[in-house]
């Protein structure tokens, strides 16, 4: 019996390793606003964000991702850090080149490397624990707020869909009305319905087909 037992624990354990750990936009705990979605008001109530430079940043959208962003700000190195502090878009920790990581403000070359070094991530735990060898728990939250992993379309639960950025209740339905999907081309034709193309293409970041 207790060979069964012990049997029966292995199994259940295989199982749980080999399920795939959800991944997810990481949590936004200091009101930091999506470039692709502030007001002009939310823009200028930013550090160093005049009328000008809101009305730029909102002419250059949408931004497939923060290098395109940060060639539309006109400010030192400096200051764009602290821009970016409240304003910028969730990288792809599994993607992200080094000159994109290196905008998540006060992540620096060491960061970088450790960004790269632990790829591919299959979810924000594994982030959160391979990260917290080098920098205290904070921290570990405070860079969260700038990355995320790309959630499985068909698969994902509620509460990981509404992590995207922007995404409200209705579209949740939306998201989960037409699965199971079979190509990202089917996800930009039925959420293409709701949305404009423009949409589309923001929320398609976040999301993946197996």
């Amino acid at each position: 019996m207790k060979r069964v037992l012990t049997s029966i624990a292995a199994m259940v354990l295989l199982a749980g390793l080999t399920q795939p750990v959800s991944a997810q936009v990481g949590k936004n705990n200091s009101g930091i606003i999506d470039p692709n979605l502030a007001t002009k008001e939310q823009l200028m109530a930013l550090p160093l964000v005049d009328a000008a430079l809101a009305d730029a940043i909102i002419k250059g959208r949408p931004y497939a991702d923060m290098l395109e962003l940060d060639r539309v700000i006109p400010l030192n190195a400096q200051q764009k850090m602290e821009v970016y502090r409240k304003l910028f878009m969730p990288i792809n920790l599994n993607t992200a080149s080094r000159p994109e990581i290196l905008l998540v403000p006060g992540a620096g070359t060491r960061m970088a490397r450790e960004f790269a070094e632990y790829r591919p991530y299959d979810g924000l735990p594994r982030f959160r624990r391979e990260i917290g060898k080098y920098v205290d728990a904070a921290e570990v939250a405070r860079l969260e707020q700038y990355v995320f992993l790309p959630i499985d379309l068909n698969t994902a639960s509620d509460a990981d869909i509404l992590t995207i950025p922007g995404l409200g209740s209705r579209m949740l339905h939306e998201f989960k009305e037409y699965r199971p999907y079979r190509s990202i081309e089917q996800f930009r034709r039925e959420i293409g319905k709701y949305v404009s193309k423009d949409e589309v293409a923001r929320l398609e970041r976040y999301v993946f087909i197996k």
